[in-house]
């Protein structure tokens, strides 16, 4: 198998689609022909640097995604039982 060179900012832009965008592993090392270790590699390697995205910051991340996710199913659920009430006052 031959070793590819990718760009810093190549290898960085594949990160962020795992961390902030949230495209599982498998998917991103599908779609740009790269293997899942190289994309675990480089996730170690730039969150480990200064500047790069710490576990704080996906911790963050996951926390404000899961509380979203809560606010929406609240926001839903009202929106079904204003239809529900204004249905039943006509």
């Amino acid at each position: 198998m031959s070793k590819s060179n990718f760009s810093d900012e190549f290898k960085r832009d594949a990160v962020r689609q795992i961390t902030e965008r949230g495209y599982p592993v498998s998917e991103v090392s599908q779609r740009l022909g790269v293997s899942q270790h190289s994309l675990y590699e480089w996730k170690k390697k730039f969150s480990s640097m200064p500047g790069g995205h710490g576990s704080d910051q996906s911790e963050e991340i996951r926390q404000l995604k899961r509380e979203l996710a809560r606010v929406t199913e609240e926001r839903d659920i009202l929106k079904k039982a204003t239809a529900y009430f204004a249905r039943d006052a006509k």
